[in-house]
């Protein structure tokens, strides 16, 4: 892969000193929709995600080019003019993250010609963002010499999303791929950042993503609605219950207070943001026992509650899933990601797997026209330099 963007990099921006580095793509495994309600989220990073080549430069001008999108050319801006726009496109990310990294104080005193090249499908939901991001954090710490810890570098690359690019998510997909561990998930607590590994055993079976490759656009879907319906239920239940966050509760108290919610839509959104968190904590639990059949059916459970009380599935979600509930050797299978289009993602009996990518693909395109892309992934390391 050097190779290749070094040759491209020469071909596009000239000869030079180039710095080499790659940050991973994430799928979550469990706990969907909580990392903004203060509960816990079960993400691992994927050896998927995002190749950087980069080379300072001696003035202030930044010039962007993605392999991914050769069409577009050279986008061109500069360290001095880091403001949103629209014709931008994907640099937005970067140049928000230069941003952010400026409002805490961490200025860049200088340009950089950047390259990237993404093994991540776009608008897939496994965080094709997120990776850019955490790779522009890691470009610029390395680059510049900056003394940020990858736990912040994660808080500027999503307060990066939230007030440049404008889209209210929370920590987790920009934390799962700055911490990522070979091997393992993390357990984190989206309220207090609290956070450990633990290992991923799955005793012969595989981590196998399938892409519904219907697109959607964060900013633009009904992620910021659901968002604002849990506040609005939060706000409702603080008039009973002194908490801070959904994730505080358990299902018990939540069923206790739960009439204070004035509609039923709120109410159901802050049931899954409730049980989710609950599920998600049982899960990692399972995992630690080595009861992956446990895990499955949490899984399980998890897509239902995202598709019935959360609403974000959408058909062809719901097909995926539901085909693949109908195939041997599925141990479980869920939505993954924000939801409205994106990924599942399912644990499947090593046997079973070809099988799988085939009945599945199937019945998915039989439903729904087109057909669904399927990836066998492993778990791997956080963001670094390549040499």
């Amino acid at each position: 892969m050097i190779e290749k963007l070094k040759k491209a990099f020469i071909e596009t921006f000239g000869e030079g000193d180039v710095q080499f580095f790659f940050a991973p793509g994430r799928v979550n495994l469990i706990g969907e929709h909580t990392d903004y309600n203060g509960g816990h989220v079960f993400p691992c990073a994927l050896t998927i995600g995002t190749y950087g080549a980069v080379r300072k430069r001696n003035d202030d001008k930044l010039r962007f080019f993605s392999l991914n999108f050769t069409k577009a050319g050279i986008y061109e801006s500069s360290i001095h003019d880091l403001k949103y726009k629209k014709e931008a496109n994907w640099t937005n990310y970067p140049k928000g993250v230069m941003w952010a990294f400026k409002e805490n104080g961490y200025e860049m005193t200088s340009g950089m010609d950047f390259m990237c090249y993404g093994t991540i499908p776009n608008g897939s939901g496994l965080s094709s963002s997120a990776s850019l991001e955490i790779l522009t954090s890691k470009v610029i710490i390395d680059l510049f010499g900056f003394d940020v810890d990858m736990i912040h570098a994660s808080i500027y690359s999503q307060q990066a999303e939230n007030q440049f690019v404008g889209v209210n998510c929370g920590i987790m997909d920009q934390f799962a791929i700055a911490m990522g561990k070979k091997d393992h998930a993390i357990f984190l607590d989206t309220s207090s950042l609290d956070y450990e590994y633990a290992p991923v055993k799955l005793q012969g079976a595989k981590i196998v993503i399938g892409n519904t490759n219907k697109k959607r656009g964060l900013g633009d879907s009904k992620y910021n609605e659901r968002r604002a319906e849990c506040e609005e239920a939060l706000k409702e239940i603080q008039t009973v219950k002194n908490i801070q966050s959904l994730g505080e509760l358990s299902e018990e108290e939540f069923e206790a207070v739960k009439d204070v919610i004035g509609s039923d839509v709120r109410r159901k959104r802050a049931k899954h943001a409730v049980y989710e968190n609950q599920r998600t904590i049982h899960a990692v639990e399972a995992l630690k026992a080595d009861n992956l059949e446990l895990f499955g059916k949490l899984m399980n459970e998890s897509h239902v509650s995202l598709r019935d009380d959360y609403e974000v599935t959408g058909k062809e979600l719901d097909t995926l899933v539901e085909a693949a509930w109908q195939q041997e050797g599925v141990i479980g299978a869920r939505m993954t990601g924000a939801g409205f289009g994106g990924c599942t993602v399912a644990i499947v009996k090593d046997e079973a797997v070809d099988d799988f990518i085939k009945n599945v693909g199937a019945a998915y395109k039989k439903k729904i026209g087109y057909k669904a892309d399927f990836y066998v992934v492993e778990i791997g390391d956080g963001p670094r330099q390549l040499h």
